[in-house]
């Protein structure tokens, strides 16, 4: 037998049988976690009155003694849960796990207080919470597993927190500011189409509060231009995204942005002449259909680039192609 293994075995065996009592042994609550308490001593934190217990709850996160808190709350939460108390115990639980580094937990500590505690006076305030502790993973904050060990960034998870905000409070103060953090949220995964969907809906749910809704539809124009951007022949995209640039100078004239979004309009505007003129060249190139058909859908992308702009740099070109092209067009088949 492994001579390692029998100092190990022998070791263990020993400290099994020494007559000594460890001055802190460490006690596991379901709900609350690890803690240490003296050897024959009563915990100190505990009370047989709910407004007992949550005081030294509150106390101690006075005191900033988290650990007492966590155990004095959950304890409020677990003995307790139908009382007055319980509400304002889980968001002591929940500032607790946010002081630790502890998001995820924390977040789920609010939503529990929004599930069973839907009256509660923090309520408002407890959105805003969660509200910031999603704006951190926005911000590149890891998720942990098993909340402990950090392991990767997500967008998708954090686009989600913030829709959980909004279907907490749809009206409420926060919601309209995290419907727009889902669509950057969206953006930072590259998802253009569902950003674009969050910007839509934040721009129409909140068109009465003038900032929200100025600044959904101008993201929703980016987003649109990002996509477009990644499509090279999808030219759809890019008028939509005009479209919504349109409508953001339209309905806020005043805007400090109104100057970037004409921009933006004229960029997409030469990505479009640029998108037609390469599927005209794409149809002339096109070994697949017959010389009828390649004629004349490129003829009708190039004729897409005069309308569009008839004094680009590919212009020229287009003009150039269709004399080219016409003729024979014109040419009868021979008999």
């Amino acid at each position: 037998m492994n001579r390692r293994f029998i100092f190990l075995l022998l070791l263990a065996a020993g400290a099994m049988l020494a007559p000594f009592r460890a001055p802190a042994p460490l006690y596991y609550t379901p709900g609350e976690g690890w803690y240490y308490e003296p050897y024959g001593q009563k915990a100190d934190w505990q009370r047989p009155r709910a407004k007992d217990q949550l005081a030294v709850a509150e106390q101690a996160f006075t005191n900033k003694n988290y650990n007492v808190t966590l155990h004095a709350a959950h304890r409020v939460v677990r003995v307790w849960p139908l009382s007055d108390y319980a509400p304002r115990a889980e968001y002591l639980i929940g500032r607790c796990l946010e002081t630790s580094g502890r998001d995820e937990a924390a977040f789920n500590a609010y939503q529990a207080i929004i599930k069973k505690y839907p009256h509660s006076d923090s309520y408002e305030e407890v959105l805003w919470r969660q509200y910031e502790i999603a704006s951190r993973f926005l911000g590149g904050e890891w998720f942990r597993v098993w909340g402990t060990i950090p392991l990767y960034p997500s967008m998708d998870e954090t686009a989600k927190l913030f829709s959980n905000i909004v279907t907490n409070g749809p009206y409420s103060d926060v919601a309209p500011h995290a419907q727009l953090r889902i669509g950057a949220a969206r953006e930072k995964q590259k998802d253009y189409p569902e950003a674009v969907k969050a910007y839509a809906i934040a721009a129409d749910r909140y068109y009465n509060q003038p900032v929200i809704a100025a600044d959904a539809l101008y993201r929703e124009g980016v987003a649109y231009q990002k996509q477009a951007s990644t499509a090279e022949y999808d030219q759809g995209t890019a008028a939509q995204a005009i479209a919504a640039y349109t409508d953001f100078i339209t309905l806020f004239p005043n805007d400090p942005r109104v100057w970037d979004a004409q921009n933006a309009i004229g960029a997409l505007k030469t990505q479009q002449v640029e998108g037609n003129f390469k599927i005209a060249q794409f149809y002339e190139r096109n070994k697949v259909l017959n010389a009828e058909q390649r004629r004349d859908g490129a003829l009708v992308y190039y004729n897409e680039v005069l309308q569009l702009d008839p004094n680009s740099p590919y212009a020229a070109q287009a003009r150039q192609r269709i004399a080219q092209l016409k003729p024979r067009a014109a040419t009868p088949p021979a008999s």
